[in-house]
């Protein structure tokens, strides 16, 4: 399944701010991936993000990433093992989007709840 040139950036945006949280606590609780330092696997992993056009794309970053999906409790409800297929990878970008979009609509509500306080000129 191709990405519309009009969700790609945010996708990828979605994808590149789970998948460092993930890294993050990674280095935290476990350490070196491949060896690598945490700068070089991040600008590897962005890199690898940027150039998905596909889900097929993204599931091959989550499958060369396995290791970053191992820790339930550390991330979410997003954690199972059927990511690791392209349906799973589907919904876990889905579920990143519905975040994207809940948050997003949360704030929004929040300033339309605030009116301009008026100066005293």
């Amino acid at each position: 399944m191709n990405i519309n040139k009009e969700n790609k950036q945010h996708i990828h945006d979605a994808l590149i701010t789970n998948m460092q949280l993930r890294l993050n606590l990674h280095y935290e609780n476990v350490g070196f991936i491949d060896g690598k330092p945490y700068e070089d696997v991040l600008e590897s992993l962005v890199d690898s993000i940027l150039h998905t056009n596909t889900i097929a794309d993204i599931n091959d970053v989550v499958i060369k990433y396995d290791d970053l999906f191992c820790n339930k409790a550390a991330v979410g409800a997003i954690d199972d093992e059927d990511i690791f297929t392209l349906d799973g990878t589907m919904n876990y970008v889905l579920n990143l989007a519905l975040d994207f979009l809940v948050v997003d609509d949360s704030i929004r509500k929040l300033l339309n709840n605030i009116s301009p306080t008026p100066r005293n000129l």
